[in-house]
C-alpha cells in the first residue's frame, strides 16, 4: 500500500484551492468539452471565503481573501483575514509571505515537496485533465447542480481526504460556485467564490511582489 505523506496532503489541499478558480467552464457534456473550455481561461480575479468545519468546533473557522491567475502558470493566493498571508507562483518560482511585526516577510520554512505537488496538479487541472491524476479518479455529473467529484484511489489518501466536490454554476457559464474538501471524521473545508472576473489582463507585479 502506498503511504501518503503529510506534505503531499498539504499539496493536494492547496492544489484544490487554487484549481477551484482555474477550471471554470459552464456545464460540459463530457471531458473533451471540459478540456476545451478550460483552455479558454487566460486570467482570473475572484474573492473567496474559506470555511473550515470541524466536529469539535461549534462554529466554522472562516478566512477570506482574493485569488489571481494569469496563464500559463502565474498565481497569487492571498488571505486578507483574519491573518494576512500570500502565496506567489511565477515563472516556476514559488514564494510564501506572512504578516508579522516586520510586515510581510518571506517564509523560508515551506515544504518544497508540497509545492511541487501543487504545481503538478495545477498544470493538469487548469487544462481540464482530471483523469490523469494518480491520486484521484474524477466523475462528471450533470443536472440542475453540475459537479465534478474527485475520489481518492489510494487507501492512504482516503484516510485523509474522502472526496473533493467541485460545484459548477448552472446559470452563469464560466463561473464556479464552490469547492468542498471532505476529510476524515466528518470534517470538511468549503471554498465559496464571488465577484469572479475572467480573461481580463492582470498586472505582472501581482505575481512577483507581496504588497
Amino acid at each position: 500500500m502506498t503511504t501518503v505523506k503529510d506534505p503531499i496532503k498539504r499539496g493536494v489541499f492547496l492544489a484544490a484551492m487554487l484549481f477551484s478558480c482555474f477550471f471554470m467552464p459552464g456545464w460540459a457534456a463530457g471531458w473533451e468539452e471540459v478540456q476545451r473550455e478550460a483552455a479558454k481561461i487566460t486570467s482570473i480575479n475572484a474573492r473567496f471565503t474559506q470555511s473550515k468545519h470541524m466536529s469539535i468546533l461549534a462554529r466554522p473557522l472562516v478566512s477570506q481573501g482574493r485569488f489571481y491567475f494569469q496563464a500559463p502558470d502565474s498565481v497569487r493566493w492571498e488571505y486578507t483575514s483574519p491573518v494576512k498571508s500570500i502565496l506567489l507562483m511565477s515563472s516556476g518560482g514559488i514564494k510564501r509571505y506572512t504578516l508579522g511585526s516586520r510586515g510581510l516577510v518571506e517564509d523560508a520554512t515551506g515544504s518544497l515537496q508540497s509545492m511541487q505537488v501543487v504545481l503538478r496538479e495545477i498544470s493538469r487541472w487548469s487544462r481540464g485533465r482530471f483523469t490523469e491524476n494518480e491520486h484521484f479518479s474524477a466523475t462528471l455529473k450533470g443536472g440542475k447542480e453540475p459537479k465534478i467529484i474527485l475520489a481518492p484511489k489510494e487507501k492512504g489518501m482516503a484516510k485523509m481526504i474522502s472526496r473533493i466536490v467541485i460545484s459548477l454554476s448552472s446559470d452563469r457559464p464560466g463561473v464556479l460556485e464552490s469547492v468542498a474538501i471532505f476529510e476524515s471524521e466528518g470534517n470538511h473545508t468549503l471554498f465559496a467564490f464571488t465577484d469572479v472576473v475572467i480573461n481580463v489582463p492582470l498586472d505582472e507585479s501581482l505575481f512577483r511582489k507581496p504588497q
